[in-house]
């Protein structure tokens, strides 16, 4: 694990992000090799200790006027810094300074004022890096979740459900549950879209005429795949360790029990990219930030499964 170099932006200069990657590097001191792409008077702002640099590595960006800093602001200046850490970040791995990416949460409020049209780190990274084929896997201690739609309206979903996509997402998950989590038989659960899985179709139409069809061709190469089954009981099946990971409909489907099953271990993996990726599972948190009442636990967590991410894909 030392020789693993990982990187970490600190998100939204404003947010919890500094306070929480200095509390992180603290508790894993010596699990890795650390790499900070900040601003770090931003840091100093937070808590930095210039004397204890030897906790990590930092790249100082100088890319916040600090007449006017605040913690806790909504701002185009912020919003724009966070996307500099990201693409430095990004250099950083293509030439391969670090092994891994650990983001710290963005305000997609502050980075819309800047000019940039995203939902979030996956949407970003998906298009700066090329990549058609992206999923968002997100887990605690207890649950594992592929989001088929991510960062859209409710009303949009049902439109843009169909079969590429969701094949393009069990396909992704299978190959990350065996090479990123060393998982030899993937045991694969897939939510339907309405309430009862539709009850064969007296409930909408999406199982009958997407979701049942490809998965009866999928399961010729994918054994362990089941469904659709109503969310609530495939939930209630992975969380007694039926299976390996669920593969949710939509944002909130995935969103809700992992927050109700333990919101502090929650990390967010993009699967698809040439490099592991994770991040914490919150947010900026702007009303705390700045007051040292942040917990790191979620950030420590996703350093973790960096960690193991990166390790595992070099033993594939």
């Amino acid at each position: 694990m030392m020789k693993i170099k990982v990187g970490i932006t600190i998100g939204d200069p404003s947010g919890i992000g500094p306070e929480i990657t200095l509390k992180a590097l603290r508790s894993l001191k010596g699990l890795a090799r650390f790499v900070v792409i900040a601003d770090t008077w931003v840091l100093e702002r937070a808590g930095f200790d210039k004397g204890k640099s030897s906790l990590a590595e930092f790249i100082d960006l100088k890319n916040i006027r600090r007449d006017s800093f605040k913690f806790g602001r909504i701002s185009a200046e912020y919003g724009r810094a966070s996307i500099e850490y990201l693409d430095k970040a990004l250099q950083m791995a293509d030439s391969g300074e670090i092994d891994c990416l650990v983001t710290c949460p963005i305000s997609k409020e502050s980075i819309y004022k800047a000019g940039y049209r995203y939902s979030g780190h996956t949407e970003y990274l998906a298009e700066r890096l090329c990549i058609k084929n992206q999923v968002m896997m997100l887990s605690n201690d207890k649950l594992r979740f592929s989001l088929v739609t991510r960062h859209i309206p409710l009303k949009e979903v049902p439109s843009r459900l169909n079969k590429e996509d969701l094949r393009r997402n069990i396909n992704l998950t299978e190959s990350a549950l065996r090479k990123l989590f060393l998982i030899k038989s993937p045991r694969i659960i897939v939510c339907g879209l309405n309430p009862h899985a539709s009850d064969n179709g007296v409930i909408g139409d999406e199982e009958n005429r997407i979701v049942k069809p490809l998965l009866r061709s999928l399961k010729k190469k994918i054994k362990l795949l089941d469904g659709p089954i109503s969310a609530d009981v495939a939930i209630a099946m992975a969380a007694k360790d039926k299976y390996d990971c669920v593969i949710a409909m939509y944002h909130d489907q995935a969103l809700i029990p992992l927050k109700l099953f333990g919101n502090s271990a929650g990390v967010n993996l993009t699967l698809g990219l040439p490099f592991v990726r994770t991040s914490p599972l919150h947010g900026t948190a702007f009303d705390i930030a700045g007051l040292g009442l942040a917990k790191e636990d979620s950030l420590n967590a996703a350093i973790r499964q960096a960690l193991k991410c990166t390790s595992n894909l070099k033993k594939a």
